[in-house]
């Protein structure tokens, strides 16, 4: 079933390139088996990754296990709403690609929100 994004038209490509997606498709997608809710496409920073670290989700270590080669700085990436929304409470939260955000992120954050964060 097409997913749409949180401007109502079908859901772009996040990124393939690290290959993104709680399914690991390169989209946002979402379902049952998603349990971060993987909505949010970001343009990764060096602060939020940062960020991300002292949470305890090391997002820049490559992790071999998972074919998980790293991020960086201007990767896209489809990140849990949650931890969007603990970056954007602590002043830095990644900017989002609206065409490639799942519009069920919409049920955790609102679009004017999102707007302002809009690449």
């Amino acid at each position: 079933m097409e997913q749409l994004n949180v401007l109502g038209n079908p859901l772009a490509l996040c990124c393939t390139s690290p290959m993104t997606g709680a399914y690991r498709d390169g989209y946002c997608n979402t379902g049952a088996n998603d349990f971060g809710t993987h909505t949010v496409c970001a343009i990764i920073t060096d602060e939020f990754l940062q960020f991300s670290k002292t949470k305890g989700n090391d997002l820049m270590s490559p992790n071999p296990l998972y074919n998980f080669k790293g991020l960086h700085p201007g990767d896209k990436w489809c990140l849990c709403v949650s931890r969007w929304l603990e970056a954007y409470r602590a002043g830095c939260a990644p900017l989002v690609l609206l065409e490639a955000t799942n519009i069920k992120t919409l049920d955790y954050i609102s679009f004017e929100k999102l707007l302002a964060f809009k690449a």
